[in-house]
């Protein structure tokens, strides 16, 4: 029996909420059906819930660590237990978020003005976060095959030569590709025959589909030190407000030099408690709601799937590896992204991503992270502008 209803309808408005009460910033308009911030709706689970109220109902919140054996121990069980893979806890590092880690990474691994690749389309705060710390950006373009990315591995053969990173994102936002082990293990052959450096944003692990498999990085070579994680509990739990992520870190020397940073250079040493709390209760006590999750996430890609064939054919949409974000491609609509925009917030009154955003030019990223109620009313509100711009 679940445990979980992630069809209950939560109201979020009035919460200060990005998704809901900050929708006009993007789109323009206030009143609108949002499925454009990547969080969830759903209320997070009930050990992070009482986790947080005991620690709540404490009363103090002073200065907090977090390299204990209790933080650092639920991290590294979680990826035993998950995706059996053993790894050090003295590799565990703190973060308040993963951009920041990437962001400091960046400094310590590259000078300015080196190259750093990313497979393209990307998460689209990556472009400024490589940009404005002043490295030059090098998309590697994923090959868009019969509903399918793929790596262009002779492109990006050529593009590591003279690179020092390689920012990889795995689960990919936003394409949905979970990248296997031949790819993982082709991409580890060539950055250490180049001397490049991999940064892996793994954000999105725990969200796969039955038709894959998440692999850890760091779990395929001997040769760790030229390699790290960046993710968080926060995408599977629904806690990025509550401000917490963690590093996979092998190379000692690099720790150290991270946590300088961290701490003597931008103060950040000291560990959101509640954000701490919620990652040690998520990966300790909430399994279920992560598989209860998971499954209710692909029954929406499969009725996405489903409305897509049967309302709006010329919309292709194959169902992604993982993630919670449907990337739809409406190149065959014949709209311009500025049309197909306009008649979604004028028309629908819904909010969807273009894939500009992210570099992927003639499709929308959709957020399918809520209940069934809401993706139906989107998925009509789109129906509804498409039909209407098209007359």
């Amino acid at each position: 029996m679940e445990k979980y209803d992630f069809n209950e309808v939560v109201d979020r408005k009035n919460t200060y909420c990005t998704q809901w009460d900050y929708i006009e910033d993007r789109f323009g308009e206030a009143d609108l059906l949002p499925f454009s911030i990547s969080d969830t709706e759903f209320r997070v689970p009930t050990p992070v819930l009482t986790a947080i109220q005991k620690r709540v109902a404490h009363g103090v919140f002073g200065y907090s660590r977090w390299n204990h054996e209790a933080f650092k121990g639920s991290i590294i069980q979680w990826y035993q237990t998950r995706f059996d893979a053993s790894f050090n806890k003295d590799w565990v590092l703190y973060s308040p978020t993963v951009c920041y880690a990437i962001s400091v990474l960046l400094r310590l691994k590259s000078a300015e003005r080196d190259r750093v690749v990313v497979f393209s389309p990307m998460y689209d705060a990556f472009y400024n976060l490589i940009r404005e710390n002043n490295r030059e950006l090098v998309e590697s373009k994923l090959l868009w095959d019969n509903g399918k990315y793929r790596i262009d591995f002779d492109q990006l053969e050529k593009q590591v030569e003279n690179a020092s990173i390689l920012l990889l994102t795995n689960p990919h936002n936003p394409t949905g590709r979970v990248f296997d082990k031949e790819e993982l293990t082709r991409i580890i052959e060539i950055c250490e025959r180049n001397g490049v450096f991999i940064i892996s944003d793994d954000i999105h692990m725990d969200i796969v589909y039955k038709n894959a498999q998440y692999t850890p990085i760091l779990s395929l070579s001997e040769n760790r030190m030229n390699m790290c994680i960046c993710t968080s509990a926060s995408k599977t739990m629904n806690t990025p407000g509550l401000i917490g992520s963690y590093l996979l870190v092998p190379d000692e020397a690099l720790r150290v030099a991270f946590l300088k940073q961290l701490k003597e250079r931008d103060a950040l040493s000291s560990v959101s408690i509640l954000g701490m709390y919620a990652t040690m209760a998520a990966y300790n006590e909430s399994a279920d709601y992560a598989d209860e999750m998971v499954a209710h996430l692909e029954g929406n890609m499969h009725f996405v799937k489903s409305f897509i064939d049967e309302q709006m054919p010329e919309i292709k949409f194959e169902i992604p590896e993982g993630t919670y974000l449907a990337w739809l491609d409406v190149s065959a609509l014949g709209l311009t992204k500025d049309a197909l925009q306009d008649a979604l917030v004028h028309v629908g009154k819904v909010a969807i991503m273009p894939g500009e955003t992210y570099g992927g030019e003639g499709f929308l990223r959709l957020n399918v992270a809520c209940s069934r109620s809401k993706l139906v009313d989107g998925l009509e509100r789109m129906h509804k502008a498409i039909q209407t711009v098209r007359r």
